[in-house]
């Protein structure tokens, strides 16, 4: 059987964590890298073995997000089968479209996991409410408690 390739597209957080949910010890499937694009000075390291598991002994790389489509390209054109996999949170929607409209147009497949995949079951009961990266939990945004004109379009948050 021949490994699914995949490149982990993150901003170190949820790209780990998405690895460790969905790909760390699956013999099936080989993430041949991370990308970096919110933390200075990451790219060029490894994510190390301790937490990378037992199929990973060399690490896995950490490069620099606009890379991944060139990776992906030489990596397709040897035969393999490439998931580029959608691992941030907190970017536009318009960011979301053009990385995966790089994954494609290089010939990956491209994945943006599914939250039940990848969310941690908790035994307490758990509340989260959305809202602009960062901004305060507290957060009340203008419009709040104030009464819009019908005609009015809803603003957004963000």
């Amino acid at each position: 059987m021949t490994k699914k390739k995949v490149v982990i597209l993150g901003a170190a957080g949820r790209d780990f964590h998405n690895f460790n949910m969905l790909y760390r010890d699956r013999e099936e499937a080989e993430v041949i890298a991370f990308t970096a694009t919110q933390i200075p000075d990451i790219e060029g390291r490894m994510y190390p073995t301790e937490l990378a598991g037992e199929l990973y002994p060399k690490g896995i790389p950490i490069i620099e997000e606009t890379e991944f489509p060139e990776l992906v390209r030489r990596e397709v054109a040897s035969g393999a089968s490439v998931d580029v996999v959608f691992s941030y949170f907190d970017v536009p929607h318009r960011h979301v479209m053009r990385v995966g409209s790089q994954a494609l147009t290089a010939g990956g497949n491209f994945v943006p996991p599914s939250p039940t995949e990848t969310m941690i079951s908790s035994s307490k009961p758990a509340a989260a409410s959305p809202r602009p990266p960062g901004r305060s939990r507290i957060f009340s945004p203008p419009w709040a408690g104030k009464r819009w004109p019908f005609a009015t379009p809803c603003p957004t948050a963000i």
